[in-house]
């Protein structure tokens, strides 16, 4: 099989090592990849926007499946026109993405179908969005609608606060016309939680718990990010709770979006919050989460390409998936600065003497060569990743690894796990 990877991130460089790891797999490209994917696959020098460029690479190469990691790439109707030509895609449609894509949609169709999520209400307009949250209780949660790199979600305490936040997002365009609707949401107190699963739009395969950690800080504080490390399985999730959300969630989501006429294939990641009264849905994202699929398929014991093949080929029910025992945990290293702006072109020492280690993985995110070197080219620039008996294992070994890695100005979270690890004592 020749196999197409679309995307040059973490989750990207993830998805092309447990692509390569498959007997099935002959050949593998990706557009336009990073330094670590190249080790794996051939690098194409093509954006993942670019979708008929990709669409006519993958005809003229005889691809035998593309697979899809940026939520853009999806909205912007990648899988239609791949289906359209008879390629096969892993993926949501246009349609089906928007689930992602616009939040309004995704809480209204909750409300209409009796997903568990918070209150809201949605505006287009600015006067009367700082209108309703005069009437408000704080903390209250203000989201950019459209698509925002994680960025477009604020947790505001004051009035203040907020009313900036709407100000920035509708009127200064932070986020340009992501922001032309925002949802002023209820604020839920728990611990936040992400569940995937895989779906033909008849069966849902779910994978295992993951817990992102998407503040900047240690202690869950500053701005949130596209995410600084993840780990799984969640002890927090319990059979009992992973059934609860299944059958509550995301079987209800698979449904509503067939009564829509949006019929769903693809990845279908929940991020909820476990709260006193039970799982709500925070967000819905059309596509594998970063840094979760770093975690995840550290973790999956099973090939990947069947699951992916016969997601594509509506005949999920034939499919299981088997997990290794332990943990994985991943640390994002990013660049100084990040989430706000940030240098490119800084070397990265280290990478030699992590490779070919035992149970670790360090996936390129941001990174970019020159002159035969790995240098900085993102904010997230790498995701440390390793697997363990116990979390407490993998954290111990996943932070021993980053401390021989290096590049000016590198951050990085250094709780990862802790709070897991701490409920457990």
């Amino acid at each position: 099989m020749k196999i197409l990877i679309v995307g040059s991130g973490g989750r990207e460089h993830a998805l092309a090592w447990k692509i390569a790891q498959s007997p099935m797999v002959k050949k593998i490209f990706c557009a336009p990849g990073n330094p670590g994917i190249a080790e794996v696959a051939e690098c194409v020098d093509m954006e993942a926007e670019n979708i008929e460029g990709l669409y006519n690479f993958a005809l003229k190469q005889k691809i035998d499946l593309t697979v899809v990691g940026p939520e853009d790439t999806l909205t912007a109707g990648i899988v239609d026109r791949f289906r359209d030509g008879r390629l096969r895609i892993f993926g949501p449609s246009k349609r089906a993405s928007i689930i992602e894509g616009s939040k309004v949609f995704a809480k209204t169709l909750m409300k209409k179908y009796g997903i568990p999520t918070a209150d809201f209400k949605a505006f287009d307009d600015l006067k009367q969005a700082k209108k309703h949250i005069a009437t408000c209780k704080f903390p209250l949660v203000i989201k950019a609608d459209g698509l925002a790199k994680g960025k477009g979600v604020f947790v505001c305490k004051t009035l203040e606060e907020a009313s900036k936040h709407i100000e920035n997002i509708m009127n200064e365009k932070i986020f340009g016309h992501a922001g032309d609707k925002i949802v002023v949401e209820e604020f839920l107190a728990g611990e936040e939680v992400s569940i995937l699963a895989v779906t033909d739009g008849k069966t849902i395969l779910p994978l295992s718990s993951v817990q992102d950690h998407k503040a900047v800080y240690d202690g869950d504080k500053g701005p949130n990010t596209g995410g600084m490390g993840a780990y799984s399985p969640v002890p927090l999730i319990t059979d009992e709770l992973q059934y609860f959300i299944e059958e509550n969630i995301l079987v209800p989501i698979v449904h509503a979006m067939k009564k829509e006429n949006r019929s769903y294939k693809g990845v279908i990641y929940a991020g909820l919050m476990i709260t006193s009264a039970g799982p709500k849905v925070l967000e819905f994202n059309a596509r594998f989460g970063d840094p979760e699929t770093q975690v995840l398929l550290m973790r999956m014991k099973s090939d990947l390409v069947p699951i992916l093949l016969s997601t594509a080929n509506s005949n999920l029910e034939d499919v299981d998936i088997e997990w290794h025992n332990g943990t994985s945990i991943c640390v994002i290293m990013t660049s100084k600065g990040y989430p706000d702006k940030y240098e490119k072109g800084l070397p990265i020492s280290g990478l030699e003497i992590l490779k070919g280690a035992d149970n670790m993985q360090v996936f390129h995110a941001g990174t970019s060569v020159k002159n035969g070197k790995v240098i900085t080219n993102g904010g997230r620039v790498l995701g440390v990743t390793t697997i363990g008996k116990d979390l407490r294992e993998a954290q111990k070994r996943v932070y021993e690894a980053i401390q021989k890695l290096s590049f000016g100005g590198a951050h990085y979270r250094r709780d990862i796990g802790s709070k897991a690890i701490l409920r457990k004592n």
